[in-house]
């Protein structure tokens, strides 16, 4: 399936999602700061207010809530999500993981969804391949994949791992969309001056009008 035929199929809802309730313990080893994202993901390359940007700095400075381990989960879900393709890189070329990371410490809310998530996904691994999930292969991770990334053919059981693939498929959509490699990815070109050569004579003649002399000639240009 095209890529964004898939994310206009799978993007559904919106960040709504239930505490998974799997118990999320507190690392002992200080987690691994991530890569830092590009530039566009920073605030000296916003246009911001100040205490927007007193902000940014306030999360930049705090240390990293990922784990080195959670924060290759992440990226690997994110690059199933996103692949690469023709048009454009993946979800960890367009910075991603970083966006994801920034957003748990902006959103704190975020942060038991996600490491319950990750957490779920490692046990459903381990007591079938006897490895965590960044271990196994790439066909089992796609077995994984799909038993929660489709709502409404997940089994009951399945419930916490399909909210914690939607919250990351809303996240990783969200994060690589809003850079300049996922708009360039679905084409989208803004505002750009155009020319309007007026409604068609055949629409005109179906609903009986036409343009007088004045609009034909201040108005509307044929050029």
């Amino acid at each position: 399936m095209d890529r964004r035929e898939s994310i206009k199929t799978l993007v559904i809802g919106g960040f709504s999602v239930g505490l998974l309730t799997e118990a999320c313990r507190t690392h002992e080893n200080p987690p691994a700061a991530p890569s830092p994202a590009n530039k566009e993901m920073t605030a000296s390359a916003l246009n911001r207010m100040k205490e927007e940007v007193e902000h940014m700095k306030k999360i930049d400075a705090e240390p990293a809530f990922f784990t080195a381990e959670e924060m290759k989960v992440i990226t690997i879900l994110g690059d199933i999500i996103i692949p690469k393709d023709k048009v454009s890189g993946s979800a960890s070329d367009a910075g991603v993981p970083a966006f994801i990371e920034f957003i748990v410490k902006d959103k704190p809310e975020f942060q038991t969804p996600l490491r319950g998530g990750i957490r779920w996904l490692d046990i459903q691994c381990l007591n079938r391949y006897e490895k965590s999930f960044s271990e196994i292969g790439d066909r089992e991770k796609m077995e994984i994949v799909d038993e929660i990334a489709w709502p409404k053919k997940a089994k009951p059981e399945h419930s916490q791992g399909v909210a914690f693939f939607s919250l990351m498929r809303n996240l990783v959509a969200t994060g690589f969309y809003t850079t300049e490699m996922g708009i360039k990815d679905v084409g989208y070109i803004g505002n750009v001056p155009n020319q309007w050569n007026g409604v068609p004579e055949d629409v005109l003649k179906q609903y009986n009008l036409a343009y007088t002399e004045k609009q034909l000639r201040e108005c509307v240009s044929f050029s």
